[in-house]
């Protein structure tokens, strides 16, 4: 634990939770708080992260039962933490640690993160994912060695104190994970042996354990052992979790048999040399017009589409033409698999290709008319996902969208009622059937048609959630990296930096090590944003972020992401300082599809009020999308600068749910600043 700063603003006070909770002044001295009770308040005060919590939540915390005066035994409690941690304070003045708020207290320790124990060993993990190797064991080394036991240990039982237990604990064990692969690729395997075998003793279901452990050993020279630690790996997950292992750990077994077998041999074939000769064996195997090369096709488009903007823009070129050969077969069955085989995790929800997206509906929507009535439940879920997945934002809109069509999240469209009652099928028929892969298909489906209103970040994050703790269960790499991603999204919406970053480090290890370099792209663009959170004014550090994430856009093959962000970029510093857009500062900026929303702002920056009612008035409603809040709250702004007491009305309805989220944060991309700022111009703006 340390501390920083003055006496003065509380910063010198420096707080331990990862054991006991403790407290600290400037010069590393005790500060002794009191009994247990004053350390609980401390403790679920800084679980809050500087947001206020009401008093009335305090009791509830601290009490199963409250007993009568537990409201001003609180307050008393609270009196007394301020003497403790502020002993320099002049009776009667304001704390500016531990300050009342509202309707109940926030402790503010030091804005940096060394102040508390627990973000500070979260700020060096996210500092070691950028860092070579050999740089980043000790950065681990040292974060790690800041824990003294579990988190907040005083309160095993304190059911406030239980997801950030959880949370903290997960990160801990990832830190252990990273450390360890950091010192075998900085060739110190033999360091990394030690705290391997006592990491999976203690958790035996983390299957990257097991392959760092095995692998430490396998580099270390000790081949016997590595391919004992993984022949151990696979029955303790068959007792416990009556799994196999994962394709990492099948995948390293295989290679130190086949090393124990023939110890002397001549390297291996190379990776070219194996697709090439099984290439070979296929096309003289299986006939040319074989149903099955339909089949092995459509799974290789599927694989290709993963491995980077040149492979994802060659499936989705070929896609099409393979679900048509597919559905000219006359065989239903057939085109069902050939559709539902692509399953490839989608985090954005504009398509890249809406005329393909529209075309791959369509036909598998004649393609379950046609279906057998005995055709297999899977086959028929994953039509339904792919219908969902295909159907995401707009894609299936043909022209511009009425301005003031249904309530806000009644969708009228017979086609977006479908997309969500196909969804839900498929959902409900994955978890009947127990099928993993079927229900990670069938959630990113979910996800995707999960926009009917705004403000719904901890919606997204319980389905990432869930699609994590899926794909960690039964070995799904594509969902894991999808789940992450969209706990990215979701925790910068709802506030929870320290928690998106987590997310995002997770997911830049995945994508690294199992070649998934679209990932970085968002993790990238997150980065981007979380310096704009941290700082709302434009600053070098932020432009250099930014820049840094437009560069990847030309090359990441993902048109429907890219097209229009680099202007919005440019266009988020300048509302969310509430000026207008001067239009010298736009020139001619693509906007992509975001132009009708942005139009009306840049008309009225540009002094031309009439052409600016016009442009609201033909506008379409924003898609239910990542971006429809940003883009409400342009049309909010616009419509109260150029008095449009409809739309302002309207508008005002569609961010209420949002009312205190950063609009645009839960993109993942960028904000536009706090929605309530945009609500409170549309109330005053519509009259109430």
């Amino acid at each position: 634990m340390t501390t920083t700063g003055s006496p003065a603003s509380g910063a010198a006070v420096g707080f331990g939770v990862l054991g006991p909770v403790e407290c600290r002044d400037g010069a590393g001295r005790p500060v002794r708080l009191g009994g247990p009770r004053h350390r609980e308040v401390v403790a679920r005060l800084l679980v809050a992260r500087r947001r206020v919590v009401p008093v009335d939540r305090l009791v509830a915390d601290l009490w199963e039962e409250p007993p009568p005066g537990a409201t001003g035994a609180v307050r008393t409690f609270v009196a007394e933490l301020r003497r403790a941690l502020e002993p320099g304070r002049r009776p009667r003045t304001p704390s500016r640690l531990l300050a009342t708020e509202g309707p109940g207290y926030v402790l503010r320790p030091d804005p940096g993160a060394d102040a508390v124990d627990a973000w500070h060993f979260e700020a060096e993990v996210a500092r070691a994912a950028g860092l070579a190797p050999a740089e980043a064991a000790p950065v681990l080394d040292a974060a790690l060695a800041t824990w003294r036991g579990p988190a907040y240990a005083d309160f095993p039982g304190a059911r406030w104190a239980h997801a950030e237990r959880a949370r903290l604990a997960e990160l801990r064990l990832h830190a252990v994970e990273r450390r360890a692969d950091a010192l075998i690729r900085s060739g110190a395997p033999r360091e990394a042996v030690w705290d391997l075998d006592a990491h999976v003793a203690e958790h035996p279901w983390r299957e990257d354990g097991w392959h760092l452990l095995a692998t430490a050993l396998l580099r270390s020279g000790r081949q016997g052992d590595a391919l004992g630690v993984l022949r151990r790996a696979r029955q303790v997950l068959a007792d416990q979790l009556g799994a196999d292992p994962g394709p990492g750990l099948a995948r390293l077994e295989r290679e130190v048999l086949r090393q124990a077998d023939h110890p002397d041999e001549a390297a291996p074939a190379t990776g070219d040399e194996v697709w090439s000769s099984a290439a070979a064996a296929y096309e003289g195997s299986v006939p040319a017009r074989s149903p099955a090369r339909l089949e092995a096709t459509a799974s290789l488009l599927r694989e290709l589409a993963v491995t980077g903007a040149g492979g994802l823009g060659a499936a989705r070129r070929h896609r099409a033409a393979a679900v048509a050969a597919a559905e000219r077969t006359g065989d239903a069955e057939l085109a069902a698999r050939v559709i539902g085989v692509y399953d490839v995790p989608a985090v954005w929800t504009r398509v890249d290709d809406p005329d393909a997206a529209r075309t791959v509906v369509r036909t598998a929507e004649r393609v379950l008319a046609r279906l057998p009535g005995d055709a297999p439940e899977t086959v028929r879920a994953r039509l339904l996902a792919s219908v969902a997945v295909e159907s995401r934002g707009d894609a299936l809109a043909e022209g511009a969208l009425p301005r003031a069509a249904d309530p806000p999240g009644r969708a009228r469209e017979p086609w977006r009622r479908r997309a969500r009652q196909a969804a839900d099928e498929a959902e409900s028929a994955a978890r009947r059937l127990h099928d993993a892969p079927l229900l990670a298909f069938a959630l990113n489906g979910t996800f995707l048609q999960s926009f009917a209103h705004c403000g719904q970040a901890a919606r997204r994050d319980a389905i990432g959630a869930e699609l994590v703790r899926l794909a960690r269960t039964h070995g799904l790499l594509g969902p894991e990296v999808l789940g992450r991603l969209i706990r990215v999204q979701a925790l910068a919406g709802l506030g929870d930096l320290p928690g998106a970053d987590h997310q995002a480090t997770i997911a830049d290890h995945l994508a690294d090590r199992y070649e998934r370099p679209l990932a970085r792209v968002f993790t990238t663009w997150y980065r981007a944003l979380r310096t704009t959170l941290a700082t709302p004014a434009a600053t070098e550090a932020t432009e250099a972020a930014y820049a840094e994430a437009i560069a990847l856009l030309p090359t990441c093959g993902m048109p429907g992401f890219a097209t229009g962000l680099p202007a919005l970029t440019r266009l988020a510093p300048v509302v969310r300082a509430g000026a207008l857009p001067a239009p010298e500062a736009f020139g001619e900026a693509d906007w992509g599809p975001y132009a009708p929303w942005a139009r009306p702002l840049l008309l009225l920056g540009d002094n031309r009020p009439d052409e600016a009612r016009e442009a609201l008035r033909t506008a379409p409603r924003p898609p239910h999308d990542l971006m429809a809040e940003p883009m409400w709250c342009l049309l909010a702004r616009a419509a109260a600068l150029a008095d449009d007491p409809v739309l302002a009305a309207r508008a005002a309805v569609v961010l209420g749910p949002a009312e205190g989220q950063q609009a645009g944060a839960a993109s993942g991309l960028l904000t536009f600043g706090p929605v309530a700022a945009y609500l409170a111009e549309a109330r005053e703006a519509a009259g109430g």
